[in-house]
């Protein structure tokens, strides 16, 4: 017959918390990650909240009769700073779609290069399909809920515009993937400067000719620059027709600073 020796059972606290010290629960899990030691406090890093750096304002956007029609200034602004000037933040995807961002440049650079691989992938299959500025605006939607669920977003507001199938498309995805389309858009300080502007000439006239459009868009630059401190009077334009997408500049605003003496509490 088989003798075992009596083992005295295990003190009622052990492993459990002591008197005038810090408890440390050795759980499974915990041991796991302090080690085989079973020694030291339980750690775990979560993604930082990081802040925008090189940010760029406002991006507008108008659909007209037969297309749309986006512009975006060249400023990168590190914080108050206008530091960059020659930056541009609308993209052509492709023949039908066009993008135009606001908000962190280097967030912007990164959707940049994932899109363009997307593309480059996409003219690979030679089926005779592209990506449609609505399959576009879709997948963003995605993007930018995702990485904001991780507590890591892309700290962009992005417009999305397009020509595709004989539709005009406008579309609108922010950092935290909210998301809508609207004849007319606009991110950053545009959104209470310029938007209005161009919500009032569409209720005067619903359907928009390319040219009035782009006057429309050019008058709400203008009045970004002398209003909003992070613009700036060179910008880029983007059409979207049936022809395809044609990025223009960068144009330069004529601006008539004459009336800056009579602004009083500013000098």
């Amino acid at each position: 017959m088989e003798v075992r020796e009596a083992r005295a059972p295990p003190p009622f606290w052990a492993g459990g918390p002591a008197p005038g010290q810090i408890y440390i629960p050795r759980g499974p899990a915990a041991a796991a990650e302090r080690g085989a030691a079973g020694e030291g406090p339980v750690t775990r890093v979560l993604p930082l909240l990081r802040s925008p750096m090189v940010t760029g304002t406002s991006v507008l956007g108008v659909k007209f009769d037969g297309g749309v029609v986006i512009a975006a200034d060249t400023l990168g602004s590190y914080g108050s700073l206008a530091r960059f000037r020659n930056l541009s933040r609308l993209l052509k995807v492709n023949d039908s779609t066009m993008l135009g961002a606001s908000g962190d440049y280097a967030d912007f650079q990164y959707l940049k290069q994932v899109i363009d691989q997307m593309v480059i992938d996409e003219e690979l299959l030679g089926d005779g399909h592209s990506y449609s500025p609505k399959a576009i605006h879709s997948w963003l939607t995605r993007v930018m809920y995702n990485r904001r669920s991780k507590i890591n977003p892309l700290w962009n507001t992005v417009v999305i515009g397009g020509f595709y199938n004989g539709e005009s498309f406008l579309g609108y995805v922010d950092m935290l993937g909210v998301a809508y389309e609207a004849p007319t858009l606009a991110t950053g300080y545009g959104a209470y400067l310029a938007q209005p502007l161009m919500r009032e000439a569409l209720e005067k006239k619903p359907i928009l000719t390319k040219e009035e459009a782009r006057d429309l868009i050019e008058r709400c630059m203008k009045i970004l620059y002398y209003r909003d401190a992070r613009s700036f009077n060179r910008y880029e334009l983007a059409i979207a027709t049936e022809k395809g997408v044609e990025v223009e500049g960068p144009l330069t605003l004529e601006a008539n600073w004459d009336i800056a003496h009579l602004v009083s509490g500013f000098e």
